[in-house]
């Protein structure tokens, strides 16, 4: 089983290890499952998620993987790797969610992106329970050394509080073969 590079991907250790690129509404805030008008979740070990607000919130890591203990010769063999994130909306209130992934050279430039449409939960024709959005890249050539995973969104009704698109389990695995 592949370690999970990102730090903190539940919110268990509150923002920590997170740079907040876009901080709007009431700002993020983590909350324990499952939270006013959520729904549990499908993994026990998940206890908190992450809540957006009624402006864009947005939040990075940028994982450096020869820090992480990666050699540049297993990076340059492109070993698969996999990202996977949870998002879910209130039954209350609609929402957004985003995400973007990147591959990146040694000078953060863009080797490949993983970027799927934005998604709007809108709970009047949706269950808004956790989804699971799952990437894997591949044959992306050689040089990475950095891994960039953002996501984020905000509710649909501009509500103050924290209304917007829950997230919480994120990963990002990188496959070596033996």
């Amino acid at each position: 089983m592949a370690r999970n590079l990102l730090k903190n991907p539940s919110g268990e250790e509150e923002l920590n290890f997170w740079e907040l690129i876009e901080n709007g509404g009431s700002q993020w805030k983590v909350e324990d499952m499952p939270g006013d008008c959520g729904h549990d979740f499908c993994s026990e070990g998940v206890t908190k998620y992450f809540a957006t607000s009624f402006e864009l919130c947005l939040k990075r890591q940028v994982i450096d993987l020869l820090a992480e203990g990666f050699s540049s010769e297993q990076l340059d063999a492109q070993p698969p790797v996999t990202v996977q994130d949870w998002y879910c909306g209130r039954t209350d209130c609609g929402c957004t969610y985003q995400m973007t992934v990147c591959l990146l050279d040694e000078n953060h430039e863009v080797i490949q992106e993983f970027r799927p449409d934005s998604v709007t939960l809108d709970p009047d024709c949706d269950d808004c329970s956790w989804k699971q959005v799952s990437h894997t890249f591949s044959d992306y050539g050689p040089g990475m050394r950095f891994i960039s995973f953002e996501h984020g969104g905000q509710d649909t009704k501009f509500w103050d509080g924290w209304f917007g698109v829950r997230v919480t389990g994120s990963s990002v695995t990188i496959e070596l073969t033996k």
